[in-house]
């Protein structure tokens, strides 16, 4: 937040990573819900729940996830999702939030779970692994999701596109991302960037 004050062009999210649910206290959800509605604050986020690597407990994942949703509703600010396999449930706890939106990030679930997002009003975020020659599911999602749903993102310094996995990521690499859905998609890279560039300007209600 420090930083975004700083400069300009950089924007602030806010939240309680699933990682980190353990450390939620009784007066997070006052402090976040304070510095949520600084200006430069743009999204409630990262944000969600983490079964894979399961960090914290479950239980604590879902209390923390809901309090976050809660206050994202209340001060009318976009969320920012987090969802490893738990896709079902994170379906299941926004669909109590009519009045939220948000990207579920780095997107990771079925097309089944993508189209669900959708109706509820939420984006899909694609990362640098729709590069991936074994993302078959991902490409999937990709091809049948409408452009006006979609937003790119890095996910730096992790998640780099193909021809430089394993290195640290960065934004520039953001145009590799671009170019792989135009394919996919059978369109131009100016047309992925210009659609997804709206999406991210409507979403966080950038001028």
């Amino acid at each position: 937040m420090a930083l975004a004050q700083q400069q300009a062009a950089v924007f602030a999210a806010i939240g309680i990573h699933p990682h980190d649910a353990g450390a939620w206290q009784e007066n997070t959800g006052d402090l976040l819900a304070v510095l949520g509605q600084q200006k430069k604050v743009m999204a409630i986020g990262e944000i969600g729940l983490d079964y894979y690597r399961n960090l914290s407990p479950r239980e604590m994942q879902k209390k923390v996830f809901k309090a976050q949703l809660e206050i994202a509703s209340k001060i009318s600010l976009p969320v920012i999702i987090h969802s490893r396999d738990a896709g079902e449930e994170v379906l299941e706890m926004i669909n109590n939030f009519p009045n939220l939106t948000g990207v579920v990030h780095c997107f990771s679930g079925t097309l089944l779970q993508a189209r669900k997002l959708i109706e509820l009003g939420w984006y899909i975020g694609i990362t640098g692994a729709v590069t991936f020659p074994k993302a078959a599911i991902l490409q999937e999602v990709v091809c049948a999701t409408p452009l006006e749903w979609l937003l790119l993102e890095t996910d730096a310094p992790y998640l780099a596109p193909q021809g430089h996995r394993g290195q640290r990521n960065e934004p520039s690499y953001l145009v590799e991302i671009a170019a792989t859905v135009a394919t996919m998609k059978n369109i131009e890279v100016s047309a992925v960037a210009e659609q997804t560039t709206a999406n991210a300007r409507k979403l966080f209600k950038l001028a």
